[in-house]
């Protein structure tokens, strides 16, 4: 079968390679066209349609200043889709600009098959009953997001978190980040440049505090060399490139900007803070749309209390972090965070989960009638 997946920032690159690969075992004719990144193109050895570096806009006023760019791309990807000619389209995440293809897919009698729902449980809940509408196939990678689109009459699938099937901490001898003679410490800034900016300064700060520790940021190659240059660099502090995963197995504490890295932070047993902070104006607009949720980070909405400390907008400052990272680094609450991570593991069920959604999505488009 042919399948056109979209997919718009580095996360969904990663989870796509990996429903690709659990495709190709259920489907071994399969024929890949898409929209991600370099881990969607090692798999299928075919470059993407549009490359996550030129798609990941956060914020607000980002997205507004992007926005002929954003609808010149949805308005490429339709009729690229038409003469694609697919047997299903999978939207991987990436809402602003997938919920842009509801109509159009359903216009056309295309497969609409969502994989990673959007965090509706959050904000912008009204969306659930376009999802119901124009849907025919939801995988979710949250257990509590069953018995979210349950109350809506939308059948919700888990097959558990899809993240497990990338974590494989003795996988990464062969690409190893630099060892350094002192204790490191990971900073994760995050993958898109905005939210670098606003971030990554302040983590700068912290790491003058700790002398005695070396700080390495896990940095993405695809951003540019020139771009985490031009940030102060105190003495202590190494850039490392594309290996996040080593970077985190050698550290004894991590400063993570709130996203996916968080909950790969803490399957990695990494103690860690998280924090988030956007544009003043983008912030405001957030914080008056997300209802009803206490928590930003992944693993305290799993866990369904703060494991994690969160630091959100004007609270991430040099001495807020700084006194977090001395309380991870020097006190039980490490053994605590460690505690909880052993949990959280459980709560996200076995490895695998890339396949069994593949098997069961595989089983759909053949089912007779479908």
């Amino acid at each position: 079968m042919r399948y056109y997946l979209i997919a718009g920032e580095a996360s969904g690159d990663m989870h796509g390679a990996n429903l690709m690969k659990g495709i190709l075992q259920h489907d071994p004719a399969a024929e890949f066209r898409f929209w991600g990144g370099d881990k969607m193109q090692t798999v299928s050895g075919k470059a993407p349609v549009k490359h996550i570096k030129n798609l990941a806009f956060m914020g607000f006023l980002e997205v507004v200043k992007h926005l002929p760019t954003i609808l010149g791309n949805i308005s490429f990807c339709k009729s690229d889709i038409l003469q694609y000619k697919p047997d299903a389209v999978i939207l991987i995440d990436y809402p602003g600009f997938n919920f842009r293809l509801f109509d159009f897919l359903k216009q056309h009698q295309l497969k609409l098959i969502y994989y990673i729902s959007p965090q509706l449980w959050a904000w912008k809940k009204n969306r659930v009953f376009k999802v119901k509408a124009f849907v025919d196939r939801l995988y979710v990678i949250f257990p509590f997001e069953v018995d979210f689109y349950k109350n809506y009459d939308v059948e919700a699938h888990y097959f558990g978190h899809p993240l497990l099937d990338e974590i494989h901490p003795k996988d990464y001898a062969k690409h190893e980040a630099p060892q350094a003679v002192q204790p490191t410490i990971a900073l994760l800034p995050g993958s898109r440049k905005q939210e670098i900016s606003y971030l990554l300064p302040e983590y700068m700060k912290v790491a003058k505090r700790f002398p005695n520790y070396t700080f390495q940021v896990a940095a993405l190659s695809g951003n540019g060399s020139e771009f985490y240059n031009a940030f102060d660099q105190p003495a202590n502090v190494e850039v490392v490139y594309d290996k996040t995963y080593s970077v985190l197995e050698n550290a004894t504490a991590a400063i993570v900007t709130s996203g996916t890295a968080t909950l790969e932070t803490a399957l990695l047993n990494v103690p860690e803070m998280i924090c988030y902070k956007g544009s003043w104006i983008s912030y405001q607009i957030a914080k008056r749309l997300v209802k009803g949720i206490r928590f930003i980070g992944i693993v305290n909405l799993i866990m369904d209390r703060e494991v994690v400390k969160e630091f959100i907008q004007d609270e991430v400052t040099e001495n807020k972090l700084a006194a977090e990272l001395e309380r991870i680094i020097n006190s039980p609450h490490k053994q605590t965070l460690l505690d909880n991570y052993a949990e959280l593991r459980t709560k996200l069920g076995e490895r695998g989960a890339s396949s069994r959604v593949a098997k069961d999505l595989v089983d759909y488009l053949t089912k007779k009638g479908n």
